[in-house]
Parts: structure tokens; C-alpha cells; sequence
């Protein structure tokens, strides 16, 4: 079955562009609508997308018998309201990250979706970039041996959010790339961070997540960087990756290196540190813009009536991390169990 799905997105501002255009150049899908209720921005749209209606009314798109698809592009504090509606009008929903403000209207979304049988989707993009399935491909193969470290600096000068901290605005991405490869639930997680402007916003943080078997993750995010940067570090017993997510080329690579501990003949309580420093290798990893291959995705999933990776149990397991972020904020680091 060869199925075509109406799209009807609800608001088009920092990443609604994408999302339109992405959806718009999709052979398998329709987009319908666009939904924003800033009449600027309409008439960008409008420029933009002749061929799609336009409305201010998001329940011409979350109610409207000819939408399949309810795609979410809102602030975060609006996306329960919006896909709770759009569920109970039987829609499917894609929801931009962080899914929803708290675990517990994530677990509700959860809920209502098995209750309708409606297929929820979390745009976590990344998952579908050709880094992250190339990385995940590894670790599953155990070619990097046991994991030891996952370390991210995710920062650049802007953009400020209104209604969340540098932490739930950046993070989930990192956090759902960690969910997606390491194949393990994380212990407890740790945060401190600072707020510079009237915001009381957190503006700079960093994360600690702790993980069984002596894994750690480190997390550095920030809107107060002069640069921008998108680098990576993951390491394991065998060999160790660097992605560098801003290089057009060779954005990917595979170090054979690491530390062998020898004990000394000497002691049986002394130890020495053989380093092997093996070859580098940058695999070809696919450039399909991100987006298109999760439409793809989404089209697939609904079409075989099945759950996505990234479905709402995905997504409010990252808001469950986010939360317990702010409350170790709250408490000047301390672990917060998961």
C-alpha cells in the first residue's frame, strides 16, 4: 500500500521552515496546512509555500478530518495541550524536542496514543543523521569494546529561549543520542549551572550522567560561546570515535587507541600503562539531510501500524532526565537518582 499523508503543521518559526520544507519535498506526503498565529510569519510561509493553506486556528490542523498528521513546532509548554487534542481527534503527532514540560504529561500522551492507537513521534533529529546511525552500528558491533565515556560540547552565542534553560533547549539532544546508542538506562544524573541575565534562565550548564559499569557521560551546554561547537568524544576499552558534527568531511573518526594496564612483574599491586596508538580511520557516513530520512521513517511506521524508536516512551524518558537536571540545579549538583 502505497499511502499519502496530510500534514498539518502547527507553528513556523525557528524550526517550522525546516520541518515545512522537508514535509513539502516528501513524495509521500501532503502538506495541507500551516497553522502560526503571528501574521508575519504567515505571510513568510505563504512566500514560501504557495501551494499550502494557511490558518491562525490550530484546530484547522489538530481537528480537521483531512489532517493525518499533527506536526508540532510550539514552544514547550504548549505541546501537551496541542497533542492531547490532536490524539483525541485520532492523529497521529510528531512533537518537537523536549517532548512535553513534564514526565507526567509525557506518560499521559503515552497513554492516550496506546488508547487510540495513534503512532507518536519525537523529532529527535539526530538519531537520523549518518554520524549517529554509523556510531550506533559500532557500539552495537563492539568494535569500540567496553564503553567507557561519552563527552559533549554542544555551545554557541544564542539563540536565548523564553521558557526553558540552556539545558532543555540543548541537551536533549546529546541525551537522546545516549538513549538511542548505549543500549543502557542511565543511574543518576548531576547538573550545575548559572544564569547571567534577568532570564533566571540557566544560560551555561553541565551534565554528569552515570551509568552502570563505571560508564560516565559529560554534557557542556551553553548559549554564552564566542564559537560554535558540535564535538563529541566516545570511548571504549578497543578504540575511540571524535565527531565533530560541523565538519562537511570526514565529520566522523575512528581512532585505534587507548591504555592497557600491565601488571608489574615487580608487584602484584603495581601496575603500567601501555598506550597503544593504532591507526585512524574516517568511515564514509551518509549526508541525506536528517529530516527527510525521519519522514521516511514516520511514513514507514505508520504504514506497518508500528512503534517508532523515538516514539513518546522514548521522548518522556528524556524529560524525566531533564527534570531530574533541574532539580540537582536546584541542589548545587547533587545526584539525582533515575
Amino acid at each position: 500500500m502505497n499511502i499519502i499523508l496530510n500534514i498539518g503543521i502547527i507553528g513556523y518559526g525557528y524550526w517550522g521552515p525546516n520541518l515545512a520544507r522537508n514535509f513539502s519535498n516528501h513524495p509521500r506526503v501532503c502538506l495541507k496546512r500551516i497553522v502560526e498565529l503571528k501574521q508575519d510569519r504567515r505571510m513568510v510561509a505563504a512566500l514560501a509555500h504557495p501551494q499550502t493553506e494557511l490558518s491562525s486556528s490550530v484546530q484547522d490542523v489538530t481537528r480537521s478530518p483531512d489532517i493525518d498528521v499533527v506536526v508540532i513546532a510550539t514552544p514547550v509548554s504548549t505541546h501537551y495541550e496541542l497533542a492531547f487534542d490532536a490524539l483525541n481527534h485520532d492523529k497521529h503527532v510528531w512533537i518537537e524536542k523536549p517532548m512535553t514540560a513534564t514526565s507526567l504529561e509525557g506518560e499521559m500522551i503515552i497513554e492516550l496514543a496506546l488508547k487510540k492507537n495513534k503512532i507518536v513521534m519525537v523529532d529527535h533529529t539526530f538519531l537520523f543523521t549518518g554520524a549517529v546511525q554509523t556510531i550506533k552500528q559500532l557500539i552495537d558491533e563492539k568494535r569500540l569494546g567496553e564503553m567507557y565515556y561519552y563527552d559533549s560540547v554542544r555551545v554557541n552565542l544564542g539563540l536565548f529561549q523564553q521558557d526553558v534553560n540552556v539545558i532543555w533547549d540543548l541537551a536533549p539532544h546529546d541525551l537522546s543520542i545516549m538513549d538511542y546508542i548505549l543500549g543502557s538506562k542511565p543511574q543518576a544524573i548531576s547538573a550545575v549551572g548559572k544564569s547571567h541575565y534577568a532570564t533566571g534562565l540557566e544560560d551555561i550548564a553541565y551534565l554528569t550522567v552515570y551509568y552502570e559499569n563505571n560508564m560516565i557521560a559529560h554534557i557542556h551546554v551553553n548559549w554564552l560561546s564566542p564559537v560554535k561547537i558540535r564535538q563529541t568524544l566516545i570511548g571504549g576499552s578497543h578504540s575511540m570515535i571524535v565527531w565533530n558534527d560541523l565538519l562537511s568531511d570526514e565529520s566522523l573518526k575512528i581512532y585505534n587507541r587507548g591504555v592497557d594496564m600491565i601488571q608489574s612483574v615487580e608487584s602484584k599491586y603495581h601496575y603500567l600503562a601501555s598506550y597503544r596508538m593504532g591507526e585512524m580511520h574516517a568511515p564514509v557516513v551518509h549526508k541525506k539531510e536528517a529530516l527527510l530520512q525521519e519522514i521516511d521513517y514516520l511514513v514507514e511506521c505508520i504504514e506497518n501500524n508500528r512503534q517508532p524508536m523515538n516514539d513518546a516512551s522514548s521522548g518522556t524518558r528524556i524529560v524525566r532526565m531533564l527534570e531530574a537536571s533541574d532539580a540537582s540545579l536546584k541542589q548545587s549538583g547533587a545526584p539525582i537518582q533515575l
